[in-house]
């Protein structure tokens, strides 16, 4: 049995794993899906105060009460943020890292840093302190209606805080990953090109393994089949 935790992305929420969910604890894998503060079925709390470092501490303080160790500690998009920054309170209780489609900072750089002016204007049309979500494709007309009736808004707070690390991704002990949608259309979300910026290093790097499966951004919703094989195997 592997522990997984499992944090999502943007405007999203720990619903768009329960497909990746229900199959990884059909195996016996333990699994949980932290919900981020703001986020999700926790929109109610959200506010201008929540900040990266908010949902870092959500995803740290998970781990740290429900002890959870050896963890494949999984980040969405956005979510390659918040995985990243959590490594300075948990590192020594993760076992493996992996990348769905996400970003991936270095030390000091932001959500915004990694997108475009264009692209981060988009993305400000909200209100002050929120970002509304791009239209998002799915496979499923059924999938489709079922995710957008969940859709929030998401704390602006969180593009704009750097993270921190203390060291580089590859100097850590466990093992990274790196799992790309191949199939994203260009300009799809502000996101776009720094995703496969990290995609390629990865695959080029032997600090990294990578993987790749044939759909758009929302991987867990259109493959859940093929992602949570790929996350067996790494378990």
């Amino acid at each position: 049995m592997t522990a997984f935790v499992l944090v999502h992305g943007s405007w999203g929420g720990a619903h768009g794993f329960r497909h990746v969910r229900r199959l990884l604890c059909a195996e016996h894998h333990d699994v949980s899906t932290p919900s981020l503060t703001g986020v999700g079925e926790r929109v109610h709390l959200s506010s201008p105060q929540v900040s990266l470092g908010t949902h870092i501490r959500d995803v740290v303080n998970h781990v740290l009460y429900e002890d959870i160790n050896k963890i494949v500690l999984l980040g969405f998009s956005y979510g390659g943020f918040v995985i990243t920054g959590a490594l300075e309170h948990i590192a020594e209780r993760v076992s493996h890292l992996v990348f769905l489609d996400a970003l991936v900072p270095k030390n000091g750089e932001t959500v915004f840093s990694h997108v475009g002016g264009a692209a981060r204007t988009k993305i400000e049309l909200g209100q002050n302190w929120l970002s509304t979500s791009p239209v998002r494709e799915y496979d499923s007309p059924a999938e489709a209606e079922w995710m957008r009736a969940r859709v929030t808004t998401h704390p602006m707070g969180t593009l704009t805080e750097p993270v921190f690390l203390s060291q580089p991704l590859e100097s850590f002990p466990f093992a990274r990953t790196y799992i790309k949608a191949t199939q994203d259309k260009p300009g799809s979300d502000a996101g776009y090109e720094a995703r496969w910026q990290a995609a390629r290093h990865a695959k080029a790097s032997p600090a990294w393994h990578y993987h790749e499966i044939a759909t758009n951004h929302m991987v867990a919703i259109n493959r859940p089949e093929e992602l949570a094989r790929i996350l067996a195997d790494i378990a």
